[in-house]
């Protein structure tokens, strides 16, 4: 039996992953902290679960792994706390608000000889995962360039908080393309070119809420990517990540997020879509769990967080200097 717990529920994913791993018959979601005492304390009920009000008594208890969902200027403490104990981490991306930190935070982690590993649950979509194996294995030829998005609903609370987000909604949706771009194509990023700002929530929030980048990867594949907070509250669902790739041999269209159903719900009184088919996050979690038991690093690990995170902090740079910013 693998034992987990969870350091924070102050991201929405927790809930998610909490979710998960009461559905694997193999792990137990042991205990629950987190700086919101009381939302902590609700989390741990929730997911039957013990809750512990002190950190050091959490990371005492018999624990493989722990999955840390807290704010994103709050990580490298409580990966620096987590890899000192000796556990396992699933840190919630970006894996740091700066580089630096991010670093920081691969190298404790590789001093504790901890395994590290970064939420990216996008890997585990099935349509990307299948779009993977087609461009790996050649199907559309060279790839001269790709369009993406990566649209959400505006999260609320601390993310719109410089202090502990560390960026609005470039940094908060970039990192889940940087890290698909990578994984699917096998190139890393050469130079980033943003514009953008707070266009949508003006007077209401503190930090961008729209980016328009301009990437090149190596080889000279050029990449268009929209990150957002742009659908509104009655959209049917918090929003989307679709990619187009052109190639030589034709062009190859994913919809990360299309195994829906429209359901016309008289209790939210609106559209919604249902999901159906796999789950991306069990697919992250399962991993993580798999990563504990072969004793390796997780999948998307440390570096790959590191990477998005260069990527996202080389956007933010640009915008606001209106220059190209080179990686």
């Amino acid at each position: 039996m693998v034992k987990l717990g969870i350091m924070s529920f102050a991201h929405m994913h927790a809930y998610s992953y909490a979710a998960c791993v009461n559905a694997m018959p193999d792990v137990e979601l042991t205990a629950v902290w987190g700086y919101n005492l009381r939302r902590a304390k609700q989390a741990a009920q929730q997911f039957n679960a013990r809750f512990v009000k002190d950190v050091n008594e959490f990371l005492a208890l018999d624990l493989d792994g722990v999955i840390i969902c807290a704010e994103n200027t709050r990580h490298h403490a409580l990966v620096e706390l987590a890899a000192s104990a000796g556990k396992w981490i699933l840190c919630e991306k970006p894996l740091a608000p700066e580089s630096s930190e991010a670093k920081r935070i691969v190298k404790i982690c590789e001093r504790e000889r901890v395994g590290l590993g970064t939420a990216f649950p996008c890997r585990f979509a099935p349509s990307l995962m299948a779009a993977r194996d087609q461009l790996q294995a050649g199907d559309f030829g060279d790839i001269y360039a790709v369009t993406a998005t990566n649209h959400g609903q505006f999260p609320g609370g601390w993310f719109a908080v410089p202090e502990w987000s560390g960026g609005g909604a470039v940094m908060d949706h970039t990192v889940h393309v940087a890290d698909l771009l990578r994984w699917m194509l096998g190139r890393e990023f050469t130079s980033v070119y943003c514009e953008g700002g707070n266009q949508l929530h003006q007077g209401e929030i503190d930090v961008d809420d729209l980016g328009s980048l301009h990437l090149e990867m190596e080889g000279g594949i050029q990449v268009q990517h929209l990150a957002s907070w742009s659908r509104c509250r009655s959209f049917p669902t918090w929003g989307d990540v679709t990619l187009e790739f052109i190639g030589s041999k034709g062009v190859l269209n994913v919809d990360a997020f299309n195994q829906k159903l429209t359901v016309y719900s008289d209790a939210a009184r609106k559209a919604e879509w249902a999901p159906f088919g796999d789950n991306p996050d069990f697919g992250l979690v399962r991993e993580f769990v798999t990563s504990i038991q072969e004793a390796r690093d997780p999948s998307p690990n440390g570096i790959d967080g590191l990477r998005a995170t260069e990527i996202t902090v080389a956007a933010e740079k640009s915008m606001r200097t209106h220059r190209v910013v080179k990686l």
